[in-house]
């Protein structure tokens, strides 16, 4: 009776936590030791065993140091940069600093691999810029909030990596799955904050040149070049996924330091204690994570999850269709890293019986969730942008809606049609 009461119990507990705005990894561990009082097969002692296992990976030392490149690259005038240069390719169509904000974080999400640091490096430079030259306060944040999400999708990506671990698939072939879909989504963006812009008669900022966008690519090339000696290197084999995010974090200081000179050494401290207050948090969220996902193996419930699923979902394309809906839901409410621990290990075997590629699944698990950042009441970029504008959530919130609409169209198209994410994985090999 003990053992049937004790997933109830789990799951029960960590809703109703989440519900009262628990944080997320105590959420995790509240319920797991609640469930195991009735589950008397389990020592107290496997949780702090299985805390410290869930941290114990090699492959997530990659975390640490993608999050450190991110704060070097935020603190050392590349966004800065690439701003610059985005606004000298798209800044003279109407609306051009929608358009800018969202090629500019399309930029940066290949150096940063997080969403919010992308929402909170471009949003800083362009919500002033763009409220100046006209544009509605609420409107200039949800481009932010919304453009930021490009920053787990396009490689490196943090949230790539810990799917990756948690799964047993090939992080490096992750990281290249983002790369296509995450630069078409940024292009459908930009589209759409075009016909926005021409509905609404937002300014034009200035007229194209060919001397301003060379310029400008100057200026910028070694953030752009960064993403290419990160892939190069692991397809080549010169250096392992984890092995360069390190070699992204000496690029960047190497860069930020002695080239740009924007990095004195007083700075050094600040990033260092930032970076690892954001580890910090990030790997506790990684080990409660994989303690409460071993706890759901225990008890069984993905044997029942799955007989439900295929119960309703016979086909590949109805369970592709019922997963992007369900992580479109689970999105918005839940962080983005702490549900694909959750669910990879629970959905990857499924996706595997229904014949769907690993790298695929993967990466529409990371897109699907990735758009969750910009919808309340939970999004991390949504709350960036927000905290930026001094804009309320709910303002935000409705002028983001057309560019969610846009997202959750390209995450139902990449989940039917694989070839835009396994494309270039495979090419490579």
């Amino acid at each position: 009776m003990s053992g049937s009461i004790a997933p109830i119990i789990l799951l029960l507990t960590f809703v109703v936590l989440m519900i009262l705005k628990v944080p997320i990894s105590w959420s995790l561990i509240t319920s797991s030791l609640l469930s195991l009082v009735f589950y008397k097969d389990i020592p107290f002692m496997v949780i702090v065993q299985r805390l410290f296992t869930g941290a114990d990976t090699f492959s997530l030392l990659a975390v640490p140091f993608f999050i450190l490149a991110g704060e070097i690259m935020s603190a050392g005038g590349l966004s800065r940069r690439l701003v610059d240069f985005a606004n000298s390719l798209v800044g003279f169509l109407p609306g051009g600093l929608s358009l800018v904000s969202i090629a500019a974080c399309t930029f940066f999400a290949a150096i940063s691999g997080s969403s919010v640091a992308t929402t909170a490096a471009i949003g800083g430079l362009m919500v002033p810029e763009m409220v100046k030259h006209g544009y509605p306060k609420d409107f200039s944040a949800a481009v932010q909030a919304v453009g930021g999400t490009l920053g787990i999708v396009i490689p490196p990506s943090v949230v790539f990596v810990m799917y990756g671990a948690a799964t047993n698939t090939s992080i490096a072939d992750l990281l290249m799955s983002g790369m296509i879909p995450g630069l078409l989504t940024g292009v459908g963006l930009c589209i759409g904050a075009l016909i926005i812009s021409k509905k609404n008669n937002y300014p034009i900022t200035h007229e194209f040149s060919f001397r301003e966008v060379f310029r400008t690519f100057k200026e910028a090339i070694l953030a752009l070049i960064m993403p290419l000696i990160i892939l190069g290197g692991i397809y080549s084999g010169i250096f392992t996924p984890t092995e360069s995010a390190a070699i992204a974090v000496a690029y960047g200081f190497i860069v930020c330091i002695f080239v740009y000179k924007e990095i004195s050494i007083k700075n050094i401290k600040g990033i260092l204690m930032s970076s690892a207050k954001s580890t910090a948090v990030l790997m506790f969220l990684v080990a409660s994570a994989y303690m409460f996902g071993w706890l759901i193996t225990i008890y069984n419930i993905p044997l029942t999850f799955t007989n439900i699923i295929m119960s309703f979902a016979a086909t590949k394309t109805q369970f592709l269709l019922f997963t992007v809906s369900l992580l479109l839901i689970l999105g918005m409410f839940l962080e983005d890293g702490a549900t694909v621990l959750i669910l990879g290990p629970i959905m990857a075997p499924m996706a595997a019986l229904y014949g769907v590629d690993p790298i695929h699944f993967g990466f529409v698990m990371v897109f699907t969730l990735a758009i969750g950042q910009a919808t309340p009441p939970f999004g991390t970029t949504l709350f960036v942008a927000c905290g930026i504008s001094d804009e309320s959530v709910v303002a935000v919130a409705k002028k983001a809606l057309p560019f969610i609409f846009i997202e959750v169209v390209f995450a139902y198209l990449f989940a039917l049609v694989p070839i835009f994410s396994i494309w270039l994985p495979y090419l490579m090999k």
